[in-house]
């Protein structure tokens, strides 16, 4: 029994086919059926049922491919430690990233991650909160930026930063004139939101849903991205509400129609998201510091109370 053959087990048993499983894995389809064949063999058990069309396990293979999960990770973890001993951060680190952090975040911190850790290949994909959870717990991420919190078994979370709500009102609102706006002088009739499925769309929604004075209230125009909501707001069409990163590369004009919120500020929890078993976590610490270093200095809220997913009440 090898690790490579544990590790061909492990991919057959998530793409359900071979053939699918060898491209993935970089090797023929003849390579990979062998070597699983061959360790069939040896155990004197199979793995798979291939008369299924999509190939599935057999009881005795799930219980394998739930140990064989544990053994791969360890497995890598070997080498994880002889890098942490050595002072090395480098080598290949996949990071998922979800669609309303990655356009406002990555330009502030990527640049000064490559200089500072030049021999780290960051491989960075653009993906929903459920992919990145799916792709965390099959081990296709070294870690993720996301909303938080998230309360997923074996996946731990660290705060970046608290990133505050911010308003977006038309001139012909009846609040455009205030400095500050509480949640109470958001209409939530003509609220404008991205499409189901973004956590931050998720986010308001939970957000309004605290609010005592809002019952039974409906959303009738969304979007998929916070361009097309600011322009359907000045449209007429409504209101939204903006992370607060995002307005910063907002043109003059429409930095008019921002307004901030009283304290205490609603704020979402953006966190970095990796599994438990803390593979390559000395590249996760070096992305941590980069980020919330630049962060910090964009996010002057530090001496504002601030209203997070874990102090919310």
């Amino acid at each position: 029994m090898t690790i490579t053959q544990l590790y061909y087990v492990l991919a057959v048993a998530e793409y359900k086919n071979f053939t699918l499983a060898a491209e993935k894995c970089f090797v023929t389809q003849p390579t990979l059926s062998m070597q699983i064949q061959k360790l069939e063999d040896e155990l004197s058990i199979l793995i798979f049922d291939r008369s299924k069309k999509p190939i599935l396990l057999t009881e005795v293979g799930e219980k394998i491919v739930n140990q064989a999960k544990n053994i791969v990770n360890e497995a890598g973890r070997i080498k994880d430690i002889v890098d942490q001993q050595k002072g090395y951060i480098g080598g290949e680190f996949k990071v998922g990233i979800i669609p309303t952090v990655m356009p406002t975040l990555l330009p502030m911190f990527l640049n000064n991650f490559i200089k500072k850790y030049p021999k780290v290949n960051l491989i960075i994909e653009e993906q929903t909160t459920e992919e990145i959870i799916k792709r965390l717990k099959n081990g296709h991420l070294d870690c993720a930026i996301a909303a938080t919190p998230l309360e997923e078994e074996n996946l731990k979370e660290i705060v970046l930063y608290y990133e505050p709500f911010v308003a977006y009102i038309p001139e012909n609102h009846n609040s455009f004139d205030k400095k500050e706006i509480t949640i109470e002088d958001i209409d939530l009739d003509t609220i404008l939101l991205l499409q189901d499925g973004h956590c931050f769309r998720n986010g308001i929604l939970n957000l309004c849903k605290n609010n005592k004075y809002i019952v039974d209230s409906h959303f009738q125009l969304e979007s998929g991205s916070f361009e097309t909501l600011i322009k359907l707001a000045d449209e007429g069409l409504g209101t939204t509400l903006l992370p607060y990163l995002h307005t910063l590369d907002l043109n003059e004009k429409n930095k008019l129609k921002l307004r901030p919120f009283k304290d205490p500020k609603p704020a979402r929890e953006v966190s970095l998201i990796y599994p438990k078993n803390e593979l390559k976590i000395h590249i996760i610490n070096a992305l941590r510091d980069v980020i919330s270093g630049v962060v910090r200095g964009a996010i002057a809220f530090s001496d504002v109370e601030i209203i997070s997913p874990k102090n919310k009440k």
